[in-house]
């Protein structure tokens, strides 16, 4: 049965109709069917019965799926019916083996044998699961059908797994690693230590791997089955079977949906076929010889100096020598989360008492102290954060700018190896720093690790670019009897202001890309989150960085900003934050009298859109359109604010919008099955919820998700809300929360759209949902933004890989964690020197007749 990934409750209701309709139909066939015949099967993916089959959400999946699974099991076993539990990502393998259990040790389950499951081979934990399933087997007594495949989703596991940084991939990278560890699979299902627990399915279409079957079945005497698809390899699985034990058969697996669960089993399949380590795929290729076919897999892997594939470099290695990915957690899988979560409570509780770190000692000042309280329980303090007053702001520009000619003839290798301990420091230290996000700021746990992840990134990028740019000068083309060398330098003491939604990504970057250029540097972090930015300059300085190199000015912009912006000898500042404040520190600078011209480098909000239009596919829409207007509860530079729906599909797409809003999950960050976060205070919640008040009594509301007083009664929860409008022009400015707003428009009317998006001066990000490769690639280049995502999320840019950035009111430029971005906090030197100057030009007198 086609079909996965329900997106809603009804979602789900329908597939599970859909589930037991099958189930009935092919029920009245079993009973026509011999004795002797095997009992006809159906297939289930869990992901299509529950719209929220993950990790986060295990006590609900164990309650709510677990009780559908075993209406349907119910079902199929009164009407002598095989059910099969299909595999999916590996994310979902724990918890499908829990699902898996509680259905197989239930009074439903016990004493059937006809409950089953797919394991993939090219999992490298296939083995172990089958050790697994065979000893729950030996507990209960009841033979388990499986259904051994060599996998369905290896293309998404590498690229997710490259995503997530973490230290190898859960499959293999070699095809003949699969085939060879699908022939281990199969000996073990075939050997005496599953007679009777397990029923071994084999289900594949190479030649070499049914030979083999064929000789260990042989061998150890003992029948099975064959599974081939409907249509594919009929006369090769009629000469199989002639080989095989007695009692052997072959079942036909026919994909049953609608043509649009059809479409994507299609794809997938196609490309697995169409691959060149392919068997299908060589067998029809005429330049393939025959004999090349029949080479055992453990054969082909001799020939190989590894056995992992050197052109799928490790997660690690995927940016080359000069710069390792940073580390990730996987949080779906177990033995990665729970060490994580562990080593978080051992901080979770800790009060923090914080204040400046500048180049001299700075006294207690019981004045100038003040409280933070977790954004998600307000009862919950935090720590303690004393301000840098205004005199001593203004004694640390002193130091920084006494300190600049010092740092800026440090080599660059230096400034950069200090920059790379700060990265390897907080990658070590990322429960630590991911627990203060969510206790200080709010944030996911998902979000968290990206968080300290980016920082990272950040830290090894920009060392790496100081090296390549500032390392030695560049010998430019002239005239003979002269030289001529381009090279940088930094500009002087930079003002570093950074916001409250990044509080370790973007201040880290901001710090370090000033620093490693050679500046001196002034960080102010946001007022609500100065507990952080503290610990990452505490690990700062651990790394070596001198104390009036990078200072910490925790305050209020009144106060500290005033003075850091007013100050002739702040040559540049780096500022992310709302546009309005941009503009203020951009007229104070100016105002400066008797001042350098000042570098601003300003990364700002924007009125970021969506574009879908009638091709694009509605659940993968709605899926990215989730995620990029909510996650981080929508308070994301990036985040998704008006969602441009051609007509056609708008019915469609906001139905399902509406049932995805409705199993989001606003509480606590910190629990793994929360959705969406607190807002960062209660100024943030009152602005927010006025805008919302309006549409409402404007009669503009599309789906607005339910809050849970006893979830979030304590914090500054919002709950994420849609509403339709006519337009972007409609909104007077950003709303920087979990709000999203619809637009319906015609075809014909796309160049006014695009127009009209243009038109508001933002231009930060941007995303087109297509199918038509022309329309996306039209829509992308006419659109003025930073960012342009096609068919993904618009959210959530990798150093290195999306330089991230807008354009008008959106910002400056250049883009943080591009290549460009240093260049911005240097100043460039060219020294020309006349190398005849001595008595002649040698090197042109050296120079002889061809």
């Amino acid at each position: 049965m086609l079909g996965e990934a329900a997106r809603t409750r009804s979602d789900a209701a329908k597939y599970f109709n859909d589930y037991a309709r099958a189930i009935e139909r092919v029920g009245k066939t079993s009973k026509a069917l011999s004795a002797k015949t095997p009992a006809p099967s159906v297939s289930i993916k869990l992901s299509a019965l529950h719209p929220r089959y993950e990790f986060g959400r295990r006590d609900q999946v164990l309650e709510e799926l677990v009780a559908s699974l075993r209406e349907l099991v119910t079902l199929a076993r009164e009407r002598e019916v095989a059910v099969t539990i299909d595999a999916e990502e590996v994310d979902r393998l724990e918890i499908s083996l829990e699902v898996f259990r509680a259905v197989y040790e239930s009074d439903i389950g016990r004493g059937w044998g006809h409950f089953g499951l797919v394991v993939q081979a090219y999992s490298k934990r296939a083995l172990p699961v089958l050790h697994y399933l065979n000893r729950l087997a030996d507990q209960q007594g009841d033979e388990i059908p499986l259904r051994l495949v060599k996998g369905a989703y290896w293309d998404s596991e590498i690229k997710e797994s490259q995503q997530l940084g973490v230290d190898g991939y859960p499959v293999y990278t070699r095809k003949a690693s699969t085939d060879v560890a699908y022939l281990v699979c199969a000996r073990f299902l075939l050997s005496d230590a599953t007679r009777g627990r397990i029923f071994p399915q084999f289900a594949t279409h190479n030649a070499h791997t049914i030979s083999a079957i064929l000789e260990q079945a042989n061998e150890a005497s003992r029948p099975f089955e064959f599974q081939r698809l409907h249509g594919m390899g009929e006369a090769l699985y009629d000469a199989a079977l002639t080989r095989a034990p007695k009692g052997t058969y072959c079942r036909i697996y026919a994909p049953v949906g609608a043509h649009k669960d059809l479409l994507p089993y299609l794809v997938r399949r196609l490309l697995e076929n169409g691959a060149n380590s392919s068997f299908v795929h060589q067998l029809v290729d005429p330049d393939v010889p025959v004999a090349s076919l029949c080479v055992h897999p453990a054969e082909t892997l001799r020939q190989y100096q590894t056995y992992a594939n050197p052109r799928i470099p490790l997660p690690r290695d995927i940016f080359g020598p000069g710069r390792p990915n940073s580390r990730g957690v996987n949080l779906n899988v177990r033995s990665q989360y729970q060490p994580l979560m562990d080593e978080m409570a051992a901080s979770m509780e800790k009060e923090h008492r914080v204040g400046p770190l500048l180049a001299f000692e700075v006294a207690d000042d019981p004045a100038s102290q003040h409280a933070v309280a977790s954004p998600y329980d307000r009862r919950k303090r935090v720590g303690i954060v004393q301000w840098t007053s205004a005199e001593q702001a203004a004694r640390a520009v002193d130091a920084a700018w006494a300190a600049f000619p010092r740092w800026e003839s440090t080599p660059v290798a230096e400034r950069a190896a200090i920059v790379r301990r700060l990265g390897d420091l907080m990658e070590a230290h990322m429960a630590e720093l991911m627990t203060l996000c969510s206790r200080e700021g709010g944030k996911l746990l998902t979000d968290g690790v990206d968080e300290i992840k980016e920082a990272v990134d950040f830290c090894r990028y920009y060392a790496m670019k100081a090296e390549e740019l500032f390392g030695q000068p560049i010998a430019l083309p002239g005239p003979t009897g002269e030289s001529n060398q381009l090279m940088l330098a930094g500009k002087g003491v930079f003002a570093a202001i950074s916001p409250w939604n990044f509080p370790v990504a973007i201040f880290c970057g901001q710090v370090v890309a000033a620093a490693v250029a050679g500046n001196t540097v002034l960080a102010k972090p946001a007022e609500q989150t100065s507990i952080v930015a503290h610990r990452v300059i505490e690990l700062l300085y651990e790394a070596g960085m001198p104390r009036d190199v990078v200072q910490l000015l925790p305050g209020d912009g009144p106060t500290v900003g005033s003075v850091l912006t007013s100050d002739p000898r702040i040559t540049g500042v780096v500022f992310t934050g709302g546009t309005d404040t941009a503009q203020i520190i951009n007229r104070a600078l100016a105002a400066r009298e008797g001042a350098a011209l000042p570098t601003l480098i300003a990364e700002t909000g924007g009125m970021n859109a969506m574009i879908v239009d009638s091709t694009a596919l509605p659940e993968q829409v709605v899926a990215d359109v989730i995620q990029s207007a909510f996650q981080s509860a929508g308070q994301r530079c990036s985040a998704l604010r008006v969602l441009y729906l051609q007509e056609d599909v708008a019915d469609r797409v906001i139905t399902i919008l509406e049932g995805a809003m409705a199993e989001l999950r606003v509480a606590d960050p910190r629990d793994l099955g929360t959705d969406v976060g607190p807002v960062i205070d209660e100024d943030a919640r009152r602005g927010l919820g006025a805008h919302i008040e309006r549409l409402k009594a404007e009669g503009r509301l599309v789906a607005e998700t339910r809050l849970d007083p006893r979830l979030t009664g304590d914090g500054t929860f919002v709950a994420p809300v849609a509403f339709e409008i006519d337009g972007i022009e409609a909104l007077e400015r950003e709303q920087f929360g979990p709000i999203l707003h619809i637009v319906r428009y015609r075809a014909s009317e796309i160049d006014r759209v695009i127009e009209s998006i243009n038109g508001r001066g933002y231009g930060l990000t941007f995303g087109v949902h297509s199918r038509n490769e022309s329309f996306a690639d039209e829509i992308a280049q006419k659109i003025r933004v930073g960012n342009v995502y096609v068919n993904r999320n618009i959210i959530g840019a990798v150093v290195g890989v999306q330089p991230f950035g807008g354009q008008g009111l959106s910002g400056t430029g250049p883009k943080a964690g591009g290549p460009h971005y240093l260049l911005r906090f240097a100043t460039e030197k060219t020294v020309t020197v006349n190398t005849a100057a001595l008595g002649g030009n040698a090197s042109l007198l050296a120079l002889g007749d061809e």
